[in-house]
């Protein structure tokens, strides 16, 4: 840390696909224009957890006025990694949307088209219609990160777990109560 004045803190973007592959996510987060986009909005880094993918990211020192860019397959907790991190653009699974959710950071979920029956982008697009995140697909990632304003999101209060039982219950078919 130190008093260098000129020295600007570390703001991460963290990329998670969770357990499985997501190839059109890292790709597309991989390409010059988001990572450009990522970086005149201020973001440092750019930390890609890839999984089984086999696209492989570019890596990047984040010398010469660009993003510095990493990547691993997995890690047993990725919850350092969403503690650390500035923004979080994430699969739509559950459990990555409500930990990351939960630690208040500001998340961009990217919903995968090629999942069949995607109960997933139905949560994600409810919770985005609640301005607890913003939902984005591969190829509206870049649109999205441009348009964001991330002052509009409403952090998300875990307590009443009847609303989200409800929303479980009714994508399930069951009857309300």
């Amino acid at each position: 840390m130190g008093d260098a004045g000129d020295v600007k803190a570390d703001r991460i973007v963290f990329v998670t696909v969770g357990t499985t592959s997501f190839d059109a996510l890292v790709r597309v987060v991989d390409t010059p224009e988001v990572k450009q986009e990522l970086f005149s909005k201020g973001y440092t880094h750019l930390l890609i957890q890839m999984g089984r993918g086999s696209y492989i990211p570019t890596k990047s020192s984040g010398e010469d006025g660009c993003l510095a860019v990493d990547y691993f397959t997995f890690s047993s907790s990725i919850a350092d990694n969403l503690r650390s991190a500035s923004l979080v653009i994430s699969h739509a699974g559950s459990g990555s949307i409500f930990e990351t959710l939960k630690l208040g950071k500001p998340l961009i979920v990217v919903v995968n088209e090629d999942l069949m029956d995607n109960h997933q982008s139905e949560l994600a697009e409810e919770l985005a219609e609640r301005k607890h995140l913003f939902c984005a697909h591969p190829q509206t990632l870049l649109h999205t990160i441009k348009d964001m304003s991330l002052e509009n999101l409403i952090l998300y209060h875990p307590g009443d777990a009847r609303p989200v039982a409800k929303l479980i219950n009714w994508f399930l078919g069951f009857p309300d109560d």
